[in-house]
C-alpha cells in the first residue's frame, strides 16, 4: 500500500495545505509519508555507515557500551533483548541509542543520562549527532503542522518539546537463518510523540489497518515515514491514533541480507504533563484519559513493559 506522500516543499508555500494533508493521513492511518524533507543523502548515509561499522564489531566490544541499569536509553542494546508488549519472544534486532546532550546541572539530568560514544569509531559522534540534530529540527517543524491541524497555536508544542527526551535509534536487523523463530520487530506501538523513520524502503514494515489487515508500507526511496506515538494519541484523546506496526521477516531470498534503519523518537520534556486537549473532548468522544501523567512517568511504565527496565 502507498500512503500518498506529502512534500515538505508545501510547508513554506502552502502551510495550511501541508498541515491538512499531513493531519488527514495521521487521522486515517496514524502514519504519513513525507518527501523533500531536506535531510541530505550525506547526512543519512554518513550515520548509516557508522552504524554498520559499529554493529560489525565483536560482541565483546559492543557490550562495553551496554550500561547496566540503563534501560536501553543510551548506548548499545544487544540482540534479543527488547520484547514487544505482550510478546513472549524477543525481537530479532540490536540497536544503539543517543539522546540530547544536556548542560551540567540541568533539572532533567536524572531522566536523560549522558550519551556514550564508541572509541572504536571516531567518526561516529559527528555523523550520528548530526543526524540527530537534523531529525530533531524536522520533528519540531512537523509538530507545528500538527498543531495547525488540531486548531492550536502553531507554536503550541514548542515549550513541550524544549529539551525533550528524544532518542535516535540506529537499528540493525542481522541476516536471518532459514529456521529463525520470531519477528524482526513484533507488533507494537511507539511510546513517544511522533516517530521519524528513515530506511523504510527496505521491505518489511507493516501497519495494522482498522479492518484487521496488515498493510505493507512502501515509501518512495529516501522518503520519511512519520507515525503518531502513544503520548500524542493520549494528548489528542485518540483523534490521532498510535497505530500498531511491525517489521516482518524478509522473503527467503532476502534473509541473508541485514536491514538498517534510523527511527527518531521525538519526545516531550520529562516534566511535561500529558493532559487531554479540551478541543479533542466532545459529548460523542468523552475524555478517555482523565488522569494526567508526566512524560517521564509514562515512559518509565512502558520501558518496563518492553522488558528494558526491571
Amino acid at each position: 500500500m502507498t500512503i500518498p506522500p506529502v512534500s515538505m516543499s508545501l510547508y513554506d508555500s502552502d502551510f495550511d495545505g501541508f498541515s491538512q494533508s499531513l493531519g488527514q493521513a495521521f487521522e486515517r492511518y496514524g502514519f504519513a509519508v513525507v518527501c523533500d524533507h531536506g535531510l541530505t543523502d550525506a547526512q543519512v548515509e554518513g550515520a548509516l555507515d557508522q552504524a554498520r561499522a559499529f554493529f560489525a564489531l565483536p560482541d565483546a566490544v559492543k557490550q562495553r557500551y551496554n550500561p547496566p541499569g540503563g534501560a536501553g536509553q543510551r548506548g548499545y542494546t544487544p540482540f534479543g533483548v527488547e520484547t514487544a508488549k505482550g510478546e513472549a519472544r524477543a525481537d530479532l534486532k540490536e540497536f544503539w541509542h543517543m539522546g540530547r546532550d544536556l548542560p551540567p546541572g540541568h533539572p532533567s539530568a536524572d531522566a536523560m543520562p549522558p550519551n556514550l560514544w564508541p572509541e572504536e569509531a571516531p567518526g561516529f559522534r559527528p555523523a550520528v549527532g548530526g543526524l540527530f540534530a537534523g531529525l530533531d529540527a524536522l520533528g519540531d517543524r512537523l509538530l507545528r503542522a500538527v498543531a495547525r491541524h488540531l486548531g492550536l497555536a502553531d507554536d503550541f508544542f514548542v515549550p513541550a518539546m524544549q529539551d525533550g527526551n528524544s532518542v535516535l535509534r540506529l537499528l540493525h536487523y542481522p541476516p536471518l537463518a532459514p529456521d529463525a523463530v520470531g519477528l524482526r520487530a513484533g507488533a507494537h506501538e511507539d511510546i513517544n510523540v511522533i516517530t521519524l523513520l528513515l530506511g523504510a524502503e527496505e521491505a518489511g514494515l507493516q501497519i495494522l489497518d482498522r479492518d484487521g489487515r496488515w498493510l505493507d508500507i512502501s515509501p518512495p526511496p529516501g522518503a520519511l515515514v512519520v507515525n503518531i506515538g502513544d503520548m500524542l494519541q493520549r494528548l489528542t484523546n485518540d483523534l490521532l491514533p498510535s497505530t500498531t506496526h511491525r517489521v516482518i521477516n524478509p522473503a527467503p531470498e532476502r534473509r541473508g541480507f541485514a536491514r538498517y534503519s534510523t527511527p527518531f523518537f521525538h519526545h516531550f520534556a520529562p516534566d511535561y504533563l500529558i493532559r487531554t486537549l479540551p478541543g479533542c473532548v466532545t459529548p460523542d468522544q468523552p475524555d478517555r484519559y482523565p488522569e494526567p501523567i508526566t512524560s517521564h512517568a509514562y515512559l518509565t511504565e512502558r520501558l518496563r513493559e518492553l522488558k528494558l527496565l526491571g
